[in-house]
């Protein structure tokens, strides 16, 4: 099972929606359950998807020096990957993470699925929650 908050998977489908004909490739990073100001009735352990990273963030300095500054430390184990023209499951061409969520047209809830790194598909859950507010330290 994997869980997903309804703004990021709103934010991921209209941009799908937005750049296509074109195929979307982000990476997906978690947020642990209990990082939550609110309950959600999962164990604290769990993570739930809460961001995505733009593809070109720290493009230039990993093309020149080969260090992956887009990337958070500890993040990025999932992708969402839009196909405009494919079916709603994974391809031997998508780049794969442990987790990927797939969408095809026309970009909404039931035109989207997870599957894990073998194509098998995984329940996706939807939470109304917000993840915690975070911010640049001083």
């Amino acid at each position: 099972m994997i869980h997903v908050t309804r703004d990021l998977l709103t934010v991921l489908l209209e941009h799908a929606a937005d750049r296509d004909p074109a195929a979307v490739n982000l990476q997906l990073s978690a947020t642990r359950a209990g990082e939550f100001e609110e309950e959600l009735g999962l164990d604290p352990q769990t993570p739930v998807l809460t961001h995505f990273t733009l593809a070109d963030v720290g493009g230039s300095v990993n093309a020149v020096f080969g260090v992956d500054l887009g990337t958070p430390a500890g993040r990025g184990r999932a992708r969402f990957l839009s196909h405009p023209t494919g079916r709603l499951e994974l391809s031997k061409t998508d780049d794969l993470a442990a987790i990927v969520l797939v969408t095809v047209p026309p970009y909404d809830d039931d035109h989207v699925a997870a599957f894990d790194r073998a194509g098998d598909g995984i329940e996706l859950v939807v939470l109304d929650a917000v993840p915690p507010e975070e911010s640049v330290p001083e």
